[in-house]
């Protein structure tokens, strides 16, 4: 299938400006900020409350979705963590995917402002959202959410963490329900056949992805299976899986290749492959059409118990 032509002209946009690596880091991540809500469009409606929670260097700012009215609780819990290369994105940035998610599920999604690379580089990404799943499983009651079906989400950077969290969860006997990884980062691998296929001429590039696991790693071993999980020597056990990729996206093969690698460990896995698309897609809803809504019905869907709404 053909690029969609929305997500052409954003492409189009991105290749036209100066690569990440040569503006500063606060100009990189207002301008993900500045674009959020020209970029995804209409909000979903939603109650909002801001809070932070102890973590491992001090507290964390997190932002609690519910959906507007009545809801039959307790509902299912998200904890989502936000894509940006590890080193760009926010709450702020996400914020319409988040409220998306708690209004069509509906459910309540918790996301983590989790400490963000160069200045705080691997594993602080992973221990603020370890600690954050911690936190809502311990506390799902107080927060209108059943800690029997509590799932984790992520965007890119953010799927790579939901997935390292998903196999901390299983080694520590924190029951998850589900795994939602949304375009992730897998593995550190550069050469893999999606940066052949599509390393060049994109949003996202083997270029910029080379130095965002710069800026993460800092000299660490991208091999470490917290930081590439496709690393772990058993998945075994792991939350069921829903895993979205994109069409036109460097990540694409690493995503395929995980959600195979859970089916052989015997977890149950969903794949869902959207044609024409970019990486990033579902944050740029006005931008790549119907398909972010597709994708946010998707995951909406397997959030909901079974015999849950439509």
């Amino acid at each position: 299938m053909t690029l969609h032509p929305g997500a052409k002209r954003y492409v189009d946009l991105a290749l036209a400006a100066p690569p990440i690596w040569e503006v500063s880091l606060d100009e990189a991540r207002r301008a993900v900020e500045d674009e959020t809500l020209a970029v995804f469009g209409p909000l979903d409606p939603a109650q909002v409350e801001d809070d932070s929670i102890e973590g491992p260097a001090g507290p964390i700012r997190i932002r609690i979705y519910r959906p507007e009215g009545e809801t039959a609780g307790p509902l299912p819990a998200v904890v989502y963590f936000h894509g940006g290369g590890w080193v760009v994105g926010s709450i702020e940035s996400h914020d319409p995917v988040c409220r998306a998610i708690a209004a069509r599920t509906p459910c309540v999604v918790v996301s983590v402002d989790y400490r963000l690379a160069p200045e705080s580089p691997f594993p602080a990404a992973v221990e603020d959202a370890w600690a954050a799943t911690v936190w809502v499983a311990e506390n799902a009651p107080s927060l209108g959410a059943d800690p029997g079906r509590l799932a984790v989400a992520g965007d890119s950077a953010g799927g790579n963490l939901a997935a390292v969290v998903a196999l901390r969860a299983r080694d520590h006997n924190l029951p998850l329900s589900l795994q939602i990884l949304m375009y992730p980062v897998i593995d550190c691998d550069l050469d893999s056949a999606g940066y052949t296929r599509h390393g060049v001429g994109l949003n996202l590039t083997r270029a910029k992805m080379e130095w965002y696991w710069r800026q993460y790693l800092d000299g660490a071993e991208g091999s470490h299976p917290e930081a590439s999980p496709s690393r772990s020597g058993d998945l075994r056990g792991v939350a069921p899986a829903l895993v979205q990729g994109a069409e036109y996206d460097p990540l694409c093969h690493e995503a395929v290749e995980y959600a195979r690698a859970l089916e052989r460990a015997g977890v149950p896995v969903r794949l869902t492959q959207y044609e024409g698309q970019i990486h990033g897609f579902v944050r740029l809803a006005e931008v790549c059409g119907p398909a972010a809504g597709e994708a946010l019905e998707e995951i909406a869907a397997a959030l909901r118990p079974p015999g849950g709404s439509d």
